[in-house]
């Protein structure tokens, strides 16, 4: 499939630099294929659920896993970064080096500083493998919590590209980009539907009866990545580690079998739960990594409805949303929320799709 028919512009003045406030009051767009679009806000989204629906949340916590430092080869040195993106042992991470062509296996990175300042904290590591793309295989000094306290100290929280151009992360942001039911640390970006949830808002969830269950999948960098390749078939999804316990696995099938709708909030919650899924929709407990890369023509098995932010042209995302309610109807829903004055991107505005073969039931 070609992917510049997932293709369209965006005026820069649409992507958000903060969230709203408060979250859930946020806009939300309801697309139903075949029935028209609807403008709402977040917080009447339990008006648009039934008692029984249960909502499917990813409770992944988003690290400080941006890293400046100093690479040593020799007497030779450069300033160069790292974005965390996947862990692979209680030392190891596998990173986005920037600039890559800097990295050759064997050096040594000594993070905490760039170079112009004093060290904040000690956290060294060494290049064990290098990738490709910019990819690198990381070996810490530390390990396991010793590790994760020392990124908490030196790392930044790793915002988007296209918030991170226009302006410099801060102690907001500590708050703003992690949802408030976060618990499973590893991500290394948030699973932004969730960050619209308040307390207030899940209040009234409650009194109307819609369940919450929880999965964990640990977003990683790559899904900032642009699709550079002309067709689908040519790309390369970044996998990422998830899990879905047994007792949420048999709650959700519970869920179906009594007539009640699966939300998943975000494509996170969505990839996951389709990773899980077995041939007839019910879902069986699973864990592991998921590159599953979902584009139009596929057979969803388990959500009945998605809630999600407005994502980048030409994005995995875009194509994964427009299989869930269709192309045509994505291309005009996403024209109608930018003629709207709907917010794009993480810290933006939602919408809440149902699924194209559902019918919007």
């Amino acid at each position: 499939m070609r992917v510049d028919i997932f293709d369209f512009d965006l005026p820069e003045e649409r992507i958000a630099l903060r969230p709203a406030d408060p979250r859930d009051s946020a806009k939300m767009l309801v697309v139903k294929p075949g029935k028209g679009l609807e403008d709402t806000t977040v917080g009447c989204l339990p008006s648009l659920l039934r008692g029984g629906d249960v909502l499917v949340f990813n409770d992944t916590k988003v690290i400080p896993a941006q890293l400046k430092g100093i690479r040593r080869r020799g007497e030779a040195q450069s300033q160069v970064e790292a974005t965390l993106h996947m862990r692979m042992a209680p030392d190891r991470w596998l990173a986005f080096m920037r600039p890559g062509k800097r990295i050759a296996a064997g050096d040594r990175i000594h993070f905490g500083h760039d170079g112009n300042s004093c060290f904040l904290g000690q956290l060294d590591a060494t290049v064990i493998e290098k990738g490709e793309g910019g990819e690198a295989l990381l070996g810490f000094d530390l390990s396991g919590p010793f590790l994760d306290e020392a990124l908490h100290a030196v790392g930044h929280i790793p915002l988007p590209p296209y918030i991170a151009s226009k302006r410099v992360d801060d102690e907001r942001d500590r708050a703003d980009y992690q949802t408030i039911y976060a618990r499973e640390e590893g991500a290394v970006a948030a699973p932004t539907a969730g960050l619209h949830f308040t307390p207030a808002l899940f209040a009234a969830l409650d009194a109307k009866g819609v369940e919450r269950r929880f999965v964990t999948l640990h977003v990683g960098a790559g899904t900032f990545l642009p699709v550079k390749a002309d067709d689908t078939a040519d790309h390369k999804m970044h996998a990422e580690i998830g899990s879905v316990s047994q007792a949420t696995a048999d709650a959700l099938n519970a869920v179906k079998a009594r007539g009640g709708r699966i939300v998943a909030v975000g494509t996170t919650s969505l990839r996951l739960l389709e990773s899980a899924s077995r041939e007839d929709g019910t879902l069986a407990p699973w864990s592991g990594p998921t590159d599953i890369f979902i584009t139009p023509g596929y057979r969803f098995r388990t959500a009945d409805m998605l809630m999600t932010n407005f994502h980048l042209p030409r994005s995995t995302l875009f194509m994964l949303v427009s299989a869930f309610s269709g192309l045509d109807t994505m291309r005009a829903a996403y024209a109608h929320a930018i003629e709207s004055g709907y917010r794009f991107y993480s810290y933006g505005d939602a919408s809440l799709l149902f699924r194209e073969e559902n019918d919007g039931r």
